[in-house]
C-alpha cells in the first residue's frame, strides 16, 4: 500500500468484507455517511489519518505498519489457520 487510492481501496474492502453499509459504518464511528463516502473515493484529496483509525477500529481493525516487502505476519498465518480450522 503506497498511495492515498490504495488506503482508500482498502477501506472499501474492509467495509464490505464486513457486510457494512457506509451508513452503518459512519454510524459506529461516529462519523457522518458522507465522511466515508468522501474517504473512500479521496472526494477531497486527502485523508484524515484519525477518521481512518476510527472507521477501521468500528469494521473490527487495527492499523499497524508492515515492513516493506513483508507479505504476511504470524498473525496473518493464525488467522488463515483459525479461518481453516472453521470451514
Amino acid at each position: 500500500m503506497t498511495t492515498l487510492a490504495d488506503v482508500a481501496d482498502l477501506l472499501r474492502r474492509v467495509r464490505k468484507a464486513e457486510r457494512l453499509s457506509q451508513e452503518t459504518l459512519a454510524q459506529r464511528a461516529g462519523v457522518s455517511r458522507t465522511t466515508v463516502a468522501r474517504m473512500e473515493t479521496l472526494a477531497k484529496g486527502d485523508m484524515s489519518v484519525s477518521v481512518l483509525l476510527r472507521l477501521l477500529e468500528a469494521a473490527g481493525y487495527d492499523l499497524k505498519p508492515i515492513k516493506r516487502g513483508h507479505v504476511r505476519t504470524i498473525e496473518d498465518i493464525l488467522d488463515e489457520q483459525r479461518r481453516g480450522d472453521e470451514a
